[in-house]
Formats: C-alpha cells, structure tokens, sequence
C-alpha cells in the first residue's frame, strides 16, 4: 500500500492547530483567514483518511489519529528547518566537506596555520586531509577525490587546474654531518660535482626534481643518483647514513637529525614554489573561502 504524501504546509497548519486547539487563534498565528486554515485541515484529514480534530461548539480536541500524527508532524518540520539551516550553511561556505592533498614538508611550513585559521572562522566544516606528493595531488584533483592541493612546482601548462603560488623557498645543501663541505657556512653547488645524490623519485614531483637537477647542471655538473626517497625525512636519513648529498627546501631543515648538516647554497638566488591548487570549473563556496584564507596568509607573510 502505498503511503499518501503529506504536503508540509498542511502539517504546519495542523501542528498550529494542535497547539492552539482553537481555529482563530491558530489562523492568527498562521498569519491566514480562518477559512483557508480549515480547508488546509480538512484535506490534511482527506489524505490521512480520518478525522484528525473533534470540533464542537468552541472547542477543538485532537482525536486518536491526531495524537498519533502530532510527533511525526514536528518531527517532519523540525527535520525541514534543519534542512534548510544545513543547505544555507553548505552554499554560503560555512559548512561541508573539504577534501585536502599536501606535501609532507608543508606540515613544516604553511599546512598547520592554514588549517588552524580555517577552523576557527568555519568550525562546521568538515576537513578530510590526505598527506599526498605533487604528482599523486594533481591526479587526485583531476579526478575530483580531492578538492584543494598544496604542493611544490606546478607545472606551467594545465587548463583543467589553477594555481595560485603561496610562497616560495631557497634550497639548502643536506650533508652527512662529516662531510668535508658541512663545516661551510654557505656551499656552492660546484663543490658538490661527483657527490653521490639522494633525491625524491621524478615521477611523484616533475617540477621538483627538474628544478634540483637543473640547479646542478646550471652549476657545471649533472648529479649521480645513488638512491630515491618518497619523503624528505627518508631522504634526510638517508644522508645522515652516508649514502649521499641532497638539494631541499629550506623548511625541512625543521627535521631535527644530529648526523645531517643543512647549509645554505650558492647561488642563493635558487628557490622553491608552493602553491595551492584546485580546479578551475569548482564552483564550491568552502574552495573558494580556503582559498581566501591562503591569500591572506599570503599577504600576511609578505
């Protein structure tokens, strides 16, 4: 058997009503004639299939069907208006989920004051964060499993993405703490020809790990790959063991390993891009707030 649908105006007609047990009073309330307020209840109690009101000479009871509607009704309203506060709340970008890719080295850097920020002007907003490589986050954007990237060296030529930057970096030279090099202050990057290198795969940072080996060939030399690492601790580990140099992002000098020496490098004029990113036809409100609170970062830090 098929249930009959209530319209919703009739439900709030009858839980005036019911609260009021008065015709007049209720159509006040209501803000309508009273005429109209009995036409509303009467194909209510159509629809329900009996009487939901005793009506005697100026007095008005709720009958056993209408005592069983009545929780319901509210119920219905109540779930209604939550609704609506939810739907305002999720187009205005107060509220929602927000799906996050980041660099690991950002939780060093920008990721933590970002987010802490975030919070606390949109506290309804759900944030579903997803530590994540360059490559993996543009990916992952393409294929809308995130919403917001925050990752180093875009690329240049993508139509379906932006990219805005949020802050740039110098590089720093990662050495073994008994290197012949870490007792330098600054080391150019010649000094480091035939060095044994330690760096992130390509294939999880294009950009990236063109940039690094770029700088190298810019100073003289193109540098030999001993071992690949996903993440910069590894990577900083692996330098402490004495299996290599490496070229980092000045924030991962915040990794504190007491056989690694981090120094600054020559040409000091070399630096890092971070940048956020999303998709251009992402018409999402909590984007488009996220973004905004990264620009005024942005202008904070500068």
């Amino acid at each position: 058997m098929d249930r009959p649908e209530l319209p919703l105006p009739q439900l709030h007609a009858f839980v005036v009503l019911a609260e009021e047990l008065h015709f007049g009073r209720a159509a006040a309330r209501l803000g309508i004639a009273q005429p109209p307020l009995s036409q509303q209840i009467r194909r209510l109690e159509q629809k329900v299939g009996y009487a939901l009101f005793e009506r005697e000479p100026g007095r008005v009871t709720l009958t056993p069907a209408g005592h069983a509607l009545l929780p319901a009704a509210r119920q219905a309203l109540a779930g209604l208006a939550d609704g609506l506060t939810a739907a305002r709340a999720a187009g205005s970008g107060r509220s929602g989920r927000l799906r996050i890719g980041f660099a690991a080295s950002l939780a060093l850097t920008v990721l933590p004051g970002l987010l802490r920020d975030f919070r606390q002007r949109f506290p309804d907003a759900d944030l579903d964060i997803h530590e994540m490589t360059t490559a993996p986050q543009l990916d992952a954007l393409r294929a809308r499993t995130i919403d917001i990237g925050l990752l180093r060296e875009p690329p240049a030529d993508e139509s379906e993405l932006g990219f805005r930057t949020v802050f740039s970096e110098p590089f720093v030279a990662v050495l073994p703490a008994a290197h012949p090099r870490a007792g330098q202050r600054v080391v150019p990057l010649a000094e480091l020809t035939g060095e044994p290198f330690v760096l992130l795969p390509r294939a999880v940072g294009p950009q990236l790990y063109d940039r690094i080996t770029g700088l190298c060939e810019e100073a003289g030399f193109t540098p030999r790959i001993s071992q690949h690492a996903v993440e910069w601790q590894t990577v900083c580990a692996l330098v402490e063991t004495g299996l290599g140099v490496s070229l980092a992002p000045a924030s991962i000098r915040r990794i504190r390993l007491k056989g690694v020496a981090f120094r600054r490098i020559d040409p000091g004029t070399a630096r890092t891009r971070v940048a956020v990113a999303w998709r251009r036809n992402d018409r999402s409100p909590l984007v488009a707030r996220l973004l905004t609170t990264i620009d005024q970062q942005a202008r904070h830090r500068s």
